[in-house]
């Protein structure tokens, strides 16, 4: 036994512990690693799922160059006056402001002559006549590498005509901006008609979501405005920007724009409160063009023109999940200004995180310390959800962002160290086992792990296993017609309901590659019937399958069939990865044997395909032979076998079928006659089809060769 004095040593070091824990936590947060503000934005895109700003009806207006206008008046580029008929009719009724979110770098290549060095087309030059009648934003591009200029142009000229001032206070914003090098202008004779020009730059996140939009940015030193903010000061009927900063080391606090003051972060930026998909906000464009809107549609709005047709591409990631026209984020900035809602991060919010950081660690370090494992698993808990609670309730009642994420961490970071030093070495072990194997494992299976530990060997070791591969047949090019949240969500609860099957024959999932799914049975746990197991799992895997096309078929969706190759083999088992990741999987032949199966089936006909080395430990089971496979990349010869339902056709085997096989299979001339009466009953079978097709072409016997995967 320790004396006391060494018992009173032990404790005081044991507070070193979540001390130097509640420092890397604090320290972590101060460098805001990458991977923290992945977590941050993550859940303040949750926010906005949760809580979308209100729509309200906003003064703002997109007119769509969707698909619908592009049937109706022709594919895009548009010649440049068709574009002026189209500016020209919106200006007719008045709006507060027009931002085209479209760039004109080039000539009309639908005009005589264009493209010559002899000044502007007629089609451009009526462009720029519209422009010069209304008060019309263009956009340009901002590059970040330095663009060549025009032949004969000064070098040091950018091609920017920009026409709003700025009144810097407090300091020069320019090292704090966004920086780019160049720029790609729309024609000069149409920036000179143009009441203004702002960049059509997005800078997203890392994930290529896009949360905040600039006012200003800078293009080779000089300040140049965002489409959004031109359109906001032409709106308000002012020429130039207040833009304050903190000194010259604090960056950017506010733009003045008339007499609205928008906060912004230390670029220049602001973050962008979502609201939900609207069909108000959007007026196609045909019907701007053929006067079917009413008169006073437009008046009075901000009017973005840009497209949401997908072959055009300007499309952007949003927080609420999803894609949406780039236009659509320009007007959702605009709206939230104009509505008066500012989404904020106020510059005071890191050190209240730091703050809460340093209060929750303490707190979670002396009960986890001091108290048991329930009391203070139940403290944590408390204090996280007030976190939560709290940042939840000044996004809703302030807009204000304030991140959950990293005193959540923090408090993690003490809390657990400090509880797994107090337990027991068994109790470490059993939860290790139960976290990392329920994502491996059928979940009845878990229990068994914990109080069998001995039953699981986790360096590689042979073994004999069976495999379940599935695919969905054709999913790709069906999701390319699909709208990518009903593609996503229906897929999704096909695999769901796939897995859980798996699950349901304690069968191991082994990875999930799109819509296809690896099963693996006999591992880490052996069981002695796999190949039973592999078999009734797939069986009922197609049936859930056939039921769930079937039921959206009803619903008008057009959904892919369901693959599945079955093979048994042995195979090397373990933990693959090393310390880096943990990966438990199989390598083996048997693996891509099972594979290559599931892919036979699209050349065969069929949807499930199962090798006799399963099915000779499957005693009973009810199937039809296919034929010896030679699969892609095998030299050798594979029996595989069609399964056949309990009671399918009131038989328990397919015995014409046999007949006619077995013929074949012996070289008999007997066998063609056999099949082609089978498919004069069974026009729709596709194997009888398959073999009267081999047979009529010369093939005898029952060799497949199968050379493409």
């Amino acid at each position: 036994m320790r004396s006391p004095n060494a018992e009173s040593r032990l404790a005081r070091w044991a507070w070193a512990l979540p001390a130097a824990a509640l420092a890397l936590a604090i320290g972590t947060s101060w460098m805001d690693p990458p991977a923290l503000r992945g977590l941050r934005n993550a859940t303040f895109d949750q926010f906005q799922r949760w809580h979308p700003r209100p729509y309200g009806d906003p003064p703002v207006r997109i007119v769509d160059i969707d698909d619908e206008s592009l049937r109706r008046v022709g594919q895009w580029p548009w010649p440049r006056d068709q574009v002026a008929r189209l500016l020209a009719d919106i200006g007719s009724s008045q709006p507060a402001a027009v931002a085209v979110d479209v760039l004109f770098a080039e000539r009309d290549g639908t005009a005589p002559g264009a493209g010559g060095a002899g000044g502007a087309a007629a089609p451009d030059a009526d462009l720029a006549r519209t422009l010069a009648q209304g008060k019309v934003v263009l956009g340009f591009g901002l590059t970040p590498r330095r663009t060549a200029p025009p032949p004969g142009a000064d070098p040091d000229d950018d091609g920017l005509t920009l026409k709003a001032g700025y009144f810097p206070l407090g300091g020069d914003p320019v090292p704090f901006l966004p920086a780019f090098a160049g720029s790609v202008a729309n024609l000069a004779e149409l920036q000179q008609a143009a009441a203004g020009q702002g960049a059509m730059t997005f800078i997203p996140d890392v994930d290529g979501i896009v949360r905040q939009v600039p006012l200003v940015l800078s293009l080779d030193g000089r300040l140049v405005p965002s489409l959004t903010a031109e359109a906001l000061r032409l709106a308000a009927g002012v020429g130039h920007y207040t833009v304050r900063s903190e000194g010259n080391n604090g960056g950017v606090i506010d733009v003045r724009i008339g007499e609205r003051v928008i906060a912004t972060d230390a670029s220049g930026s602001f973050w962008v409160h979502y609201a939900r998909p609207q069909p108000a906000r959007y007026i196609p464009a045909w019907q701007v063009l053929d006067h079917s809107l009413p008169a006073d549609a437009l008046k009075g709005k901000v009017v973005l023109v840009g497209t949401s047709a997908q072959g055009l591409m300007d499309l952007r990631f949003s927080p609420l999940g999803g894609i949406i026209a780039g236009v659509e984020v320009h007007a959702q900035a605009l709206e939230q200004v104009l509505s008066g809602r500012h989404l904020s991060r106020p510059g005071w919010t890191p050190a209240l995180e730091w703050l809460a950081m340093l209060l929750g660690g303490t707190l979670v370090g002396v009960l986890a310390m001091k108290r048991s494992a329930a009391v203070s698993s139940a403290g944590f808990v408390a204090l996280s959800g007030a976190m939560g609670g709290a940042a939840w309730a000044a996004f809703v009642h302030g807009q204000v962002l304030v991140d959950p994420v990293a005193p959540l961490l923090g408090m993690a970071l003490v809390f657990i160290p400090t509880t797994v030093m107090r337990y027991l070495q068994s109790e470490r072990r059993q939860r290790w086992m139960k976290q990392t194997f329920s994502r491996y494992v059928s979940p009845n299976l878990v229990d068994y792990l914990i109080t069998h530990p001995d039953a699981l060997v986790l360096e590689g070791r042979r073994q004999r296993c069976s495999f379940v591969f599935t695919d969905l047949a054709g999913f790709t090019k069906l999701m390319e017609t699909m709208d990518p949240t009903t593609a996503v969500g229906l897929v999704n609860r096909y695999l769901d309901r796939m897995i859980a099957i798996a699950f349901e024959h304690d069968g191991t999932l082994d990875r999930i590659v799109g819509d296809a799914v690896a099963i693996m049975f006999s591992a880490p746990v052996e069981q002695t019937n796999h190949e039973q197991r592999a078999l009734r799992c797939a069986l009922q895997m197609h049936a859930f399958s056939r039921r769930y096309v079937d039921d959206l078929a009803r619903r008008g969706i057009a959904f892919s069939e369901t693959r599945i190759g079955v093979h048994t083999g042995e195979v090397t088992v373990g933990n693959f990865g090393g310390e880096a990741i943990f990966d438990y999987r199989a390598l083996g032949d048997p693996v891509n044997t099972a594979a290559r199966l599931e892919g036979a089936n699209k050349y065969l006909g069929t949807l499930i395909c199962v090798s006799e080395a399963t099915l000779a430990g499957c005693p009973g089971a009810p199937a039809r032979p296919i034929g010896r496979l030679r699969l892609a990349g095998r030299s050798s010869y594979l029996m595989a076998h069609e399964p056949l339902s309990q009671g399918t056709g009131g038989q328990p085997a397919d015995v014409d079928y046999q007949h006619a096989f077995d013929l074949m299979s012996a070289g008999n001339d007997q066998a063609l006659a056999a099949f082609e009466a089978l498919s004069s009953a069974r026009p729709h079978d596709p194997l009888v089809g398959l073999h009267v097709a081999r047979l009529r072409a010369g093939k005898t016997g029952d060799a497949i060769d199968l050379l493409e995967k």
